[in-house]
């Protein structure tokens, strides 16, 4: 797995650790090739036994929030099985463990949002629902677009629509939009132009400043 950084926060520093989970073991109960799921016998930090089930998929999550020189940004929208909703959300797709995440979001871009990008700048690098799945997800932020030709995958029918900055930020906060990697890097996005983090007439843009 592509190595994680064991980084403390600032604040943390000289603080106690509180006791750690214990495994006692793990047996497979589900093996896909897009996830594992593990059981496991192990002892909680409070000394009590469990009886721990996790999640593992096989591909890291990436996305990366498309931003045109006028302030708007293209996203897409497709039907999701696991909620059974339609989910509009930035161009996003899994890499495997032995690819580079920064490759394969690039291929997503191009494959389901039609676009290349000159500039990159990583947004964010988290763990997804750390109590129930180590899943990992990585995104963001693009900039100096152009058009190639879109190749989704054969078993997603997308849709792709070009939307002002400020447009995303209401939507999240109405409800609309709730795609968790969207919605943080959405955010990121609006702390970066902020805190002069992108190129300053992008950043006017974006902001609608």
């Amino acid at each position: 797995m592509h190595d994680i950084p064991d980084i403390k926060p600032r604040w943390a520093e000289g603080l106690p650790e509180t006791p750690k989970w214990i495994s006692h073991g793990d047996s497979v109960l589900i093996d896909t090739p897009w996830m594992t799921v593990t059981r496991h016998p192990a002892t909680a930090p409070t000394g009590a036994p469990a009886d721990y089930v996790a999640m593992r998929p096989k591909n890291v999550g990436t996305g990366v929030l498309p931003l045109h020189e006028d302030g708007t940004v293209t996203l897409v929208g497709q039907h999701r099985f696991t909620l059974m909703r339609y989910s509009w959300e930035m161009p996003e797709g899994g890499a495997p463990m032995d690819e580079d995440p920064f490759d394969a979001v690039r291929r997503e871009l191009a494959e389901e949002a039609g676009l290349a990008a000159e500039h990159w700048r990583a947004a964010l690098d988290m763990d997804l629902s750390n109590s129930i799945t180590d899943e990992r997800a990585m995104t963001w932020v693009a900039w100096g677009l152009s058009a190639v030709p879109v190749d989704p995958d054969p078993t997603e029918v997308i849709v792709a629509a070009r939307v002002p900055f400020r447009d995303l930020l209401a939507e999240i906060e109405r409800g609309a939009v709730r795609d968790s990697l969207t919605v943080a890097t959405a955010y990121k996005a609006y702390h970066m132009a902020r805190e002069g983090e992108l190129p300053a007439a992008l950043a006017q843009a974006v902001l609608g400043a």
